[in-house]
């Protein structure tokens, strides 16, 4: 008997739906907030907002996309945290809803973890490997940095997570420095591709063990600027991609530094990337060459699951459903959430 999963995402500022069935992806929907461009940041009651104008066109275009109706859904999967609670509340709101009318389980999904199990897609007509178990995922985003140690599709560690600022306020923090569009860091990315990554060198921090520190850097990197500036007004617009380039090469040697430690330190050389952050090519290119160097096994996400989606949310909901693992109706979202 086959199982069909709806995932509704809302800890931001997308709002997405995704239809599963027997761990195969039908359908996903994504709704984005071209809103808060103008202010540099994402405004929490401006995100609540259109999340309650998006939700509903967006299921009803994932469950048609899918070829499905509300009544052929077994349990819907909803994001509980971490996140905006506004944003949260809407996605809860309406999946308690949904499933409360049908009588079907409603099953909450961490949405760190979910990032990680987009591995475990599966895709009509596409083979795509899978990392076995136990294996180490970098999770990178603009809210988290963590090395996670994944021993099963439910059972997840944190070994090395980030003390202050995630990589991602590094590279749209950096962005906006060098007065860059918002959000900064595919920006930093595109005119790395341009620039000399060694013309320009940034402190790194000394973190023992396997956590991460990038407020030091974003520091280092704003005196650097403020200095340069008053010797040379020009200076940022003379040297953008350079500058980006250094940039992004210091905050990948950092995360990088941090992940072959843990790799050799566990003995794995399985390695997956996840989160917003797994989008950028400097990082992606240097996981695939420590890969060859190191006899690493990567796992590197579509660029389409790397940013916030329901397709994560749905398929670990999936698993979740497999164990019985169920919420109650009087569930209420999360803005910080345990691992």
């Amino acid at each position: 008997m086959s199982t069909t999963i709806l995932g509704i995402e809302s800890s931001c500022d997308d709002t997405a739906a995704a239809v599963v069935r027997d761990g195969v992806l039908l359908s996903s929907v994504i709704a984005n907030q071209d809103v808060h461009i103008q202010y540099g940041g994402v405004v929490p009651e401006l995100a609540s907002r259109a999340h309650q104008q998006n939700i509903v066109p967006v299921v009803d275009a994932a469950l048609k996309k899918a070829g499905v109706q509300g009544n052929d859904i077994d349990a819907v999967a909803f994001t509980r945290g971490p996140g905006l609670l506004g944003s949260l509340l809407v996605g809860t709101s309406f999946a308690k809803g949904f499933a409360l009318v049908r009588n079907i389980p409603l099953i909450e999904v961490h949405h760190l973890q979910a990032h990680i199990l987009v591995h475990f897609i599966e895709q009509e007509g596409l083979s795509l490997p899978k990392p076995e178990f136990p294996f180490l995922c970098l999770l990178v985003s603009g809210g988290h940095s963590q090395i996670v140690l994944v021993r099963d599709h439910l059972e997840m560690e944190i070994i090395g997570k980030t003390i202050d600022d995630a990589a991602g306020e590094a590279f749209d923090k950096s962005a906006k420095l060098l007065g860059l569009p918002y959000p900064g860091g595919p920006f930093v990315d595109k005119l790395a591709k341009l620039g000399d990554e060694t013309r320009f060198a940034f402190s790194k921090p000394r973190i023992p063990g396997l956590d991460y520190s990038f407020s030091g850097l974003k520091t280092s990197i704003l005196y650097f600027l403020r200095d340069q500036q008053k010797l040379n007004p020009g200076f940022i617009e003379e040297n953008k991609n350079d500058l980006c380039a250094s940039i992004q090469k210091t905050i990948i040697d950092i995360l990088m530094d941090k992940l072959i430690k843990a790799a050799s330190d566990y003995g794995i050389s399985r390695i997956a990337l996840a989160g917003g952050v797994s989008a950028n090519s400097g990082l992606r290119n240097r996981i695939e060459s420590e890969a060859i160097k190191r006899n690493w096994d990567t796992f590197i996400p579509e660029f389409r699951f790397t940013t916030d989606n329901a397709a994560m949310i749905a398929i670990t909901g999936y698993f979740k459903y497999g164990k019985k693992i169920f919420a109650p109706q009087n569930i209420s979202p999360l803005a910080r959430m345990e691992f």
